[in-house]
């Protein structure tokens, strides 16, 4: 499977949720280093919709999430077993066009959307004040991770800002496959921490254009 680094590492997060339960601080700061890398700048729309390939279907009781084939690889339905009850779901189901179905609980995927939730503001939080973000004073999102806010002291986006943006937009992503809500857009707003003022704004929907 040929994919940019930043859409290869949020499959390895997207999989170790599905896995796992949550992502670890560590995989979503592995997340941030590949977005934030000059491959990272290259990637299309194109590639983080191809994130909406995971379809998350709820029902009355269970909730069911279809992993694509290439990212279910070679695993035969013996290891989905094992790994269903590795990560205490009820089930994974090798289906025949290749894909995976997790059906597990709502209340375990409430559990997954929450713990997926604090760990991707707990990355946010560590991007404030970092090495590739020195100015950075503050990063807040909405509920569902379409808007992000920055707080920075520069006058206008420097470099590391502006590489940060595709950082957000990837969580957001990250966010909305398991919620069974890819974002049509999302936006980012960078905020002079002095005047108060939105000094840039930017959609992810115009990537494309």
């Amino acid at each position: 499977m040929k994919k940019g680094i930043a859409l290869f590492q949020a499959v390895v997060l997207c999989l170790t949720m599905a896995a796992c339960g949550a992502p670890s601080s560590a995989t979503t700061s592995n997340v941030s280093s590949a977005v934030s890398t000059s491959s990272a700048s290259t990637a299309s729309m194109d590639e983080l919709n191809a994130l909406g390939d995971i379809e998350v279907e709820e029902n009355l009781f269970d909730v069911e999430i279809t992993m694509p084939a290439d990212f279910v690889g070679d695993s035969t339905q013996e290891e989905l077993n094992e790994k269903a009850k590795e990560a205490g779901v009820h089930s994974i189901q090798l289906n025949e066009d290749g894909t995976a179905t997790y059906i597990m609980s709502k209340k375990q995927h409430a559990k997954i959307l929450k713990e997926t939730a604090d760990s991707i503001n707990e990355s946010l939080a560590e991007m404030v004040g970092s090495e590739q973000t020195p100015n950075v004073t503050n990063i807040t999102a909405n509920e569902d991770f379409t808007k992000f806010t920055v707080t920075t002291k520069s006058t206008e986006p420097d470099m590391g800002e502006s590489m940060s943006v595709l950082v957000l937009y990837m969580y957001s992503g990250l966010y909305g496959i398991f919620a069974g809500q890819t974002p049509e857009n999302v936006q980012v707003d960078f905020v002079n921490a002095d005047t108060g003022e939105v000094i840039s704004s930017t959609d992810s929907s115009d990537m494309g254009n």
